[in-house]
Formats: structure tokens, sequence, C-alpha cells
């Protein structure tokens, strides 16, 4: 993939002026990744986070809800920081994330968590 580094249990994508972390799962096929939580930490220490989901992936759980119960039977999807995606893996959601920064929506599509801890 190419795309970043390990660190740990944490994936980390250097940008020019931001870094994007993901915390995948162990052993997780990063180019298949379908539903995970990352934040961008920007040079100046600010941090956003955000829990990025594809579209089938969301549908897949309003699926399982309807048999559960869960969310009114599976008639909704929220979370304050969800990013909905179309494509899976971390080098599609990089993209969309890219594209967030560029365009300032980060502000509307990532919680902000403030100033990283040293």
């Amino acid at each position: 993939m190419g795309v970043g580094v390990w660190d740990g249990p944490f994936y980390r994508v250097r940008r020019d002026g931001y870094e994007i972390c993901f915390v995948p799962s162990a052993g997780e096929d990063l180019d298949a990744v379908c539903d995970i939580d990352m934040w961008v930490t920007f040079a100046d220490g600010q941090r956003w986070s955000g829990s990025v989901c594809t579209l089938d992936e969301a549908r897949r759980l309003m699926d399982r809800w309807q048999d559960t119960g869960e969310n009114l039977g599976g008639r909704y999807f929220y979370g304050w920081d969800n990013l909905i995606v179309r494509d899976p893996g971390i080098p599609a959601m990089v993209h969309v994330i890219d594209h967030l920064v560029a365009t300032g929506d980060y502000r509307s599509a990532l919680r902000p968590l403030g100033l990283a801890e040293d």
C-alpha cells in the first residue's frame, strides 16, 4: 500500500502540515477497512477525530439492527463524528480526509479534540 507507517497499534499517514492516525484492529487488511476510528493532528497541535465508516458497512449495521431492534429497528445511523465514505480501505479514506482538510470541511465532518498533549 505504501501510504503510511505503523507506530505500535496505530497506522500513521504523514502529510504536509498534518498527520492522519488510524486505529485498525490487529491483523486487519488496511485495503479493506470499512469501519475505523481516526484523528487528524495539525502542525500547530490541533486535533480532530472521526469514525470513518463505509456506506456498505452502515447498511450492514442497519440491517443487523432490524433483527436486534437497536436504533428503532435499524431505521437510523448517527454519530457526532461519523464520516460515511463510499469506498473501503485506508488509501480511499486518506483521499477523502485530504479533501476535507484542503477545503476546510474537516471542521464540520470531524470532532475537535483541542491541542495534542506532549
